[in-house]
């Protein structure tokens, strides 16, 4: 049976762990401190990734596009929400809202096919080490990377506009942020469309490429099972454990989140493992990243050391 009682909105009001008023002080303190700690790792990455010649490589090209797209994730919902923390009115515009939705979707998106990406690069250069300079060369790095952001933003801009050209009941979103399973839920009307692209999109741009990161690690680690050496196998490994772990902590965080059964009995833990998967996965990867690489290391010392030095000089 379709909702009635249609509403213009101007605005939405974000009711999302508005009964916990204490926890959201708490809440407000943690997330600055993430997002600042995500702004300046992230940003690190980036500088060292350009500066350092020795970091010229598809892997480190596409280790900057990761950075980069966490910094505009997080920027996408977490200063609203830390507005909202600390606001009695916690509201955001229609024009808002749907810049929210479209960015953190399409960054979402984004998200799935880079790391795709990056696991057919560890997968070459792991499984083909001869011709890995001719297959990954620059051009096909950056074709690579254009389409996952225009295939990202296609799908969200869809999704977006299917759901908010919708008409609504309410202005009331009870969650943090202006997701699209947050829109729909206040939309008038049927939404089997909305559902069926979602599926799609999903199938698409989530179960496709975990399967092809699946399949690419099952080849990387019987190459390097055939590898004779201890050292080589260690060395082989280190080059992609750092992307395996970063896929593990995405994917295993976004399938619990989203496949997880949902009741109101859960709901308090539902935001809050929520925040933390927008929060903690974009803050960990550039650690992830520089506790397991010894050429970032090195990057961070020679880049940022030296430049602070010589402007000491």
């Amino acid at each position: 049976m379709e909702k009635e009682n249609y509403t213009v909105v101007t605005e939405f009001y974000m009711v999302g762990l508005s009964n916990y008023p204490s926890l959201q002080i708490l809440l407000y303190i943690l997330c600055l401190l993430m997002y600042l700690v995500i702004l300046l790792g992230n940003s690190i990455l980036i500088i060292i990734s350009i500066l350092d010649p020795r970091l010229h490589t598809p892997m480190y090209f596409f280790l900057g596009n990761l950075s980069f797209l966490d910094i505009c994730y997080t920027s996408s919902t977490i200063p609203q929400m830390l507005i909202n923390f600390m606001s009695e009115k916690k509201s955001i515009s229609f024009i808002g809202c749907a810049l929210q939705l479209f960015l953190s979707l399409g960054l979402g998106s984004i998200e799935c096919l880079l790391l795709t990406v990056m696991a057919f690069d560890r997968y070459v250069a792991i499984c083909n080490p001869l011709r890995y300079t001719i297959i990954m060369n620059r051009s096909l790095c950056v074709q690579m990377a254009a389409w996952t952001w225009i295939i990202g933003f296609l799908n969200s801009l869809i999704q977006s506009m299917l759901a908010l050209k919708m008409p609504l009941c309410e202005n009331i979103i009870d969650h943090l942020t202006c997701e699209i399973l947050a829109i729909l839920k206040v939309i008038c009307g049927d939404i089997s469309l909305n559902i069926f692209i979602m599926i799609i999109a999903s199938i698409v741009l989530l179960i496709t490429p975990l399967v092809l990161i699946f399949f690419s690690y099952v080849f990387i680690l019987s190459t390097i099972l055939r590898i004779k050496s201890t050292e080589g196998r260690q060395k082989a490994f280190s080059t992609c454990s750092a992307h395996l772990t970063v896929v593990i902590l995405f994917y295993g965080s976004a399938l619990f989140m989203y496949m997880k059964p949902k009741s109101k009995d859960t709901k308090l833990f539902d935001e809050l493992f929520g925040l933390s998967y927008w929060v903690i996965t974009p803050m960990l990867n550039p650690i992830i990243y520089s506790l397991r690489n010894k050429e970032v290391k090195e990057g961070v010392k020679k880049v940022l050391i030296k430049n602070l030095y010589l402007r000491k000089m």
